[in-house]
């Protein structure tokens, strides 16, 4: 099989984190998104979205998706568990993966999208306007998860899931969005600060 990744994208990261918490190896290629290469006919023949990651198994069958990636591989090698060890663990995973990617990690998008000039070839067009709309949004969001996470040490509870990657590519995605955690906030800088500790975030 092979792992068509992204370089720093937030969802291929995403997809690299993981792996590199269950310990997983893949033969990978790298698709230059700067240069566009996700665009080209020999990529969009793998995903027609024209998005990565993507992962080809061994037989051709392709899953695109870094959560459904993710979730591949969860099934194949159970442990570390990381999407919940229990009905109501796996519950509150799915509903913080749920809530960071809705209300954290695509508002940012939309900011970095809509002002980067990096992206003005990919964000035709661009509307400043949408961006300013979701800036608001963000802090209010992550006002609530500061809150959440007082007394405990990862967003779903003791152990950390992959709710916990999708938080920690979503705050490092808010740099080049050049939008910044408040001071105040001290629970989320505390649970950034952990994750961004742990060996796989390097990955």
């Amino acid at each position: 099989m092979k792992l068509y990744d992204g370089g720093r994208a937030p969802n291929p990261r995403r997809t690299r984190i993981f792996l590199a918490e269950k310990g997983i190896k893949l033969p990978t290629q790298q698709i230059d998104l700067g240069a566009l290469e996700h665009m080209s006919a020999s990529y969009a023949a793998i995903n027609p979205l024209k998005r990565v990651p993507a992962l080809v198994l061994d037989d051709g069958t392709v899953i695109t998706e870094s959560i459904a990636i993710c979730r591949y591989f969860e099934a194949l090698q159970p442990e570390p568990a990381l999407f919940g060890r229990d009905a109501l663990e796996t519950a509150r995973v799915e509903m913080w993966n749920r809530r960071l990617e809705l209300h954290l990690l695509f508002p940012i998008s939309h900011v970095f999208r809509n002002t980067h000039p990096a992206m003005k070839a990919m964000e035709v067009p661009q509307v400043p306007a949408w961006a300013e709309a979701n800036k608001p949004r963000i802090l209010d969001f992550i006002g609530i998860v500061d809150r959440e996470l007082e007394g405990r040490p990862f967003i779903s509870g003791d152990n950390f899931t992959v709710a916990d990657i999708t938080g920690l590519i979503s705050l490092d995605f808010m740099k080049p969005a050049k939008l910044a955690v408040p001071d105040e906030l001290k629970n989320l800088k505390r649970w950034h600060a952990d994750l961004a500790a742990r060996p796989s975030a390097s990955a």
